[in-house]
């Protein structure tokens, strides 16, 4: 747990949101949250649910083995003719 101070700036109370908790939180400078209280507990979560993640993030554990299976696992599935109204 990380203790914060509650400061004030113009008509306004602020908080400081760790860096190191910001990137737990992939969110950054600019980012929206939506606030809740609850039992006198504030809670702070990222607006984007979906999140943003860096292509280093996304290929994490991807080595040429598992990108050889993957592409013979799904090999059938690419070669189907469209049944339907599927958008190409």
């Amino acid at each position: 747990m990380t203790t914060i101070k509650v400061r004030k700036q113009g008509g306004a109370a602020i908080i400081t949101i760790p860096a190191k908790m910001l990137k737990m939180m992939r969110i950054n400078v600019g980012s929206t949250l939506n606030l809740a209280v609850s039992e006198g507990v504030l809670t702070a979560r990222p607006d984007n649910v979906k999140g943003r993640y860096s292509l280093q993030e996304l290929l994490q554990g991807v080595t040429p083995k598992l990108m050889k299976k993957m592409n013979t696992d799904t090999a059938r599935a690419r070669d189907i003719k469209p049944v339907g109204k599927e958008i190409l």
